[in-house]
């Protein structure tokens, strides 16, 4: 038995890529002007054997939580930082949190490990991953368990 995370996605649909791609085109908006987000449209579209594809209902799930690789000195921030964040993101006062209020999608926040400890905050589900990953510059950031118990958390 596979973990639901890693199943095979469904094909895609043919023809409704280029049906999708071309309906892209035709919205009112400049070509190109939503980058990557366009491209995962068509994606969508074609997974789901639709041009117009659908997200309902819409959630984001934030899983957030320190690396290791800090280390290494190449965070532009201290992991303090990240504690900070999780709670901006629980109170609605963080980008992401106006985006999801504004398009009425349900906002998951997941904290996945942070080596400051954390508050307990309404709308965070606290992960027992460790206190953030490991630095992958000496082996694995995280073990195939931490993944999966983070993952169905966001679920």
């Amino acid at each position: 038995m596979t973990d639901w995370w890693s199943e095979r996605l469904p094909c895609p649909v043919a023809g409704i890529r280029d049906l999708a791609a071309e309906r892209q085109q035709h919205l009112t908006k400049p070509p190109g002007s939503l980058g990557r987000l366009e491209a995962l449209a068509v994606r969508m579209a074609a997974l789901q054997g639709d041009p117009g594809p659908a997200v309902d209902p819409a959630a984001i799930v934030v899983f957030a939580g320190d690396h290791g690789v800090v280390a290494e000195g190449v965070s532009a921030f201290p992991q303090a930082v990240t504690v900070a964040m999780i709670r901006n993101f629980a109170v609605g006062g963080a980008a992401i949190s106006v985006l999801a209020r504004q398009n009425g999608a349900d906002l998951r926040v997941v904290n996945c490990g942070t080596a400051q400890g954390h508050d307990d905050l309404d709308g965070v589900i606290v992960v027992d991953a460790g206190p953030g990953t490991a630095n992958f510059c000496e082996g694995p950031a995280m073990t195939g368990e931490q993944l999966g118990v983070c993952l169905e958390a966001g679920r």
